[in-house]
């Protein structure tokens, strides 16, 4: 061998050494982490704080991607009786509670509601940034409630669904979040099926699901119900589009009791009326550094606040997003970008209803 030939050797040889640190390192770091985590969960699981356990396991349970991780730790039967809450269920929407303006408010200058929020540009929409503890979020006040649609594609149910963004654009809107229920098996469904039945315009999609443990709807008169016990109902009230999910948060006035409102903090989406038709959209952001989320508790809270007679959960985590002028407003907490989802209630322009 030459002395130029072993020139040549030595920074092969170097190099490989250095690479094979560099991995080291990063598989050390990665091992570290990884027990770090998993001591910060079993102080979580196992530690003397019920509530900090508690908080903690529902707040996996309600994720797709994550739900097992308590079963690391805890029985069946624990993490059940954790999970378990009584069914909530509440009375029937008193239509007399909300009073539907008969003509679209209209105003020289910016107009401000009862409650002291301002629509500056008089659209018709106003939009408010809702800080709490532990998280951050927007609410959406929509004065024209007959604004307010259920945005779907009744002829691609079952296949692939759509993002908010493209809901808004299929209906030539201004607005949207996401909406109801999807079977979402494993974290890998395509958003395409919900998982209970759905009504938009009137007609009835998807009847053989039921409508789940929570339904909102906005009927013919353009007043949002809450409190559905079956699936006739949707019929008998004249609900015009609608979609399931729940828990129900509010009921003709009254916040539902926070014992049959236990969660986790997650990410949320709402859905809600004020007294004079206003609909409130609500989107909270969670799973973040500065957002970890919101109870059900602290969104039944959150609609009281802004006047919300009746109000409902939708879809959740990694769903949560609203659109506005053009872009998304909150944070999304998917680690795979935006979902599609098969609904999703849009706001349309001034006029077009």
């Amino acid at each position: 061998m030459t002395s130029s030939q072993t020139a040549d050797a030595k920074p092969r040889l170097s190099l490989w050494k250095i690479l094979l640190r560099i991995l080291c390192v990063v598989l050390i770091t990665v091992l570290l982490v990884a027990v770090l985590l998993y001591g910060v969960m079993f102080v979580l699981c196992k530690g003397p704080s019920e509530t900090a356990r508690n908080l903690f396991v529902r707040s996996v349970r309600e994720t797709s991607a994550i739900y097992f991780l308590p079963n690391l730790y805890l029985t069946t039967e624990e993490i059940s009786a954790i999970e378990h809450a009584q069914e909530v269920t509440v009375e029937e929407t008193d239509t007399s509670l909300v009073n539907v303006k008969a003509e679209p408010i209209t105003a020289e200058g910016p107009y401000t509601d009862e409650w002291g929020y301002t629509d500056d540009d008089n659209d018709g929409i106003i939009l408010v940034n809702v800080p709490g503890q532990t998280y951050t979020g927007y609410m959406m006040i929509v004065l024209d409630p007959s604004r307010v649609v259920l945005g779907c594609n009744p002829e691609t149910i079952g296949g692939k669904g759509y993002t908010v963004a493209e809901y808004v654009s299929m209906f030539d809107a201004v607005a949207g979040i996401n909406g109801g229920g999807f079977e979402d098996l494993n974290g890998k469904g395509n958003g395409g099926m919900p998982d209970s039945a759905i009504v938009s315009n009137s007609v009835i999609y998807c009847a053989g699901k039921g409508i789940g443990p929570g339904f909102v709807g906005i009927d013919e008169d353009n007043i949002l119900h809450v409190g559905f016990t079956s699936l006739e109902e949707l019929t008998e009230r004249k609900i015009r589009d609608g979609a399931g999910y729940g828990p129900t948060l509010v009921s003709n006035g009254k916040a539902v009791d926070d014992e049959l409102l236990a969660s986790g903090l997650n990410p949320r989406t709402a859905i809600g009326q004020r007294k004079d038709g206003a609909i409130l959209l609500l989107v909270i952001d969670g799973r973040q550094p500065n957002s970890l989320g919101a109870t059900y508790a602290d969104e039944a809270e959150i609609m009281l606040r802004f006047g919300a007679v009746n109000a409902l959960n939708l879809d959740g985590g990694s769903s949560s997003l609203m659109w506005f002028r053009g872009e998304y407003i909150n944070n999304n907490a998917s680690v795979i970008g935006i979902r599609p989802i098969p609904t999703s209630f849009v706001v349309l322009k001034e006029g077009v209803r």
